[in-house]
């Protein structure tokens, strides 16, 4: 055998010998590459006689020919059982039901479309959403809303306080809302129609309470604002949000530093079945807080009691959630369970809306 035909069967059994794509790319260098062991036959040619070469030259170029393609055949015959493998690997069952798309699994939060809904009822009244910090000064959150020093509110059972600055002074996680109120009237001329919905905190777990707890208050001022308006406001946004024709509302007299007079609201309702039902039945149930605004509050924004006069409410948010919707722990709606939100979430392009209907 001469010696290009045991360098033929050398490389020919290599290639055949190759077992995937970067191995036959290895071969085809050590076989064609500058310094191959064909190429350097190749360069033997310029050193014969025209004789030699031109039968030298032709028996090599035949031998590079069959290399090549031997190489090239592999190559292919390779890059098709990696494809067949890979679809043997990654087989799909086309008969499996189509996931749904993002938009139809994932949900709202039953706090985040209850915002949303009184959002709708309040802004189609003319109402503007204000927010404030949740980490107040003592001033905001009691002095400005007329807490006298010493009341329960500020002991630390209620309140969460923070350790005193530089000055002596102990910030809190506020523990309602209305601080929001003040820091309103002192950058905003009557008249004032606010709504204010955002988390507060107060050291209370169960199952109806929670240290950290979502609040939505309102309040108005102007020259004119009466009870009978907040009665009439109080009322319109009970029907729409709890969407019944008609509601049946008592005002209680009650106490709030902030407020003078004061009252609690009841609302006409049927406990008799596992749902509360509004607007029918005969029993009652609290659902807020309300009142005048004090004169004190209004000095303390900078307006004068004298001359404007306002009144305002507040209620949970969480509580009133669960009452519309048949929640029956509180402590559910911060659990992160995927499956309470599943059954109790709202889907994210079904914008509460007066015209179409707040819960779809």
């Amino acid at each position: 055998m001469s010696e290009l035909e045991t360098l033929e069967s050398t490389l020919l059994a290599e290639i055949d010998a190759t077992a995937d794509e970067a191995a036959i790319e290895a071969v085809r260098v050590a076989a064609l590459g500058k310094k191959g062991s064909v190429s350097e036959l190749l360069k033997t040619l310029g050193g014969m006689s025209p004789e030699e070469r031109q039968t030298r030259g032709a028996a090599i170029n035949a031998l590079k020919t069959r290399v090549t393609d031997a190489i090239s055949a592999r190559k292919a015959a390779l890059k098709e059982a990696a494809i067949a493998e890979r679809l043997k690997r990654e087989t799909l069952d086309v008969s499996l039901p189509v996931r749904s798309s993002p938009t139809e699994r994932g949900r709202i939060h039953p706090i985040s479309q209850i915002v949303d809904e009184i959002t709708a009822i309040f802004g189609d009244m003319g109402f503007a959403i204000a927010e404030g910090p949740d980490i107040e000064t003592d001033y905001y959150n009691f002095t400005a809303l007329n807490f006298p020093d010493g009341h329960p509110a500020r002991e630390m059972h209620d309140t969460f306080f923070f350790k005193p600055d530089e000055n002596g002074e102990r910030k809190v996680l506020r523990t309602h809302t209305s601080p929001v109120q003040v820091r309103t009237m002192e950058n905003q001329e009557p008249p004032i129609r606010i709504v204010i919905p955002g988390k507060t905190y107060r050291q209370d777990s169960d199952a109806t309470h929670s240290p950290m707890f979502h609040q939505v208050e309102g309040l108005v001022v102007d020259k004119t604002a009466n009870v009978a308006n907040l009665r009439w406001v109080l009322e319109e946004f009970c029907k729409a949000f709890f969407e019944v024709s008609s509601v049946t509302m008592r005002f209680r007299p009650s106490f709030f530093p902030f407020t003078e007079p004061s009252f609690e609201v009841d609302i006409q309702c049927d406990r008799s079945g596992p749902i509360v039902k509004f607007g029918e039945g005969r029993d009652w149930m609290e659902i807020l807080g309300c009142g005048m605004v004090h004169p004190n509050v209004l000095r303390a924004g900078g307006l004068d009691p004298d001359v404007y006069q306002g009144f305002a409410w507040g209620m949970g948010l969480d509580r009133i959630a669960m009452l519309k919707y048949g929640m029956p722990d509180l402590r559910d709606f911060f659990n992160a369970d995927v499956r309470w939100m599943s059954h109790y979430g709202f889907r994210p392009l079904d914008m509460p809306t007066l015209f179409s209907g707040l819960s779809l």
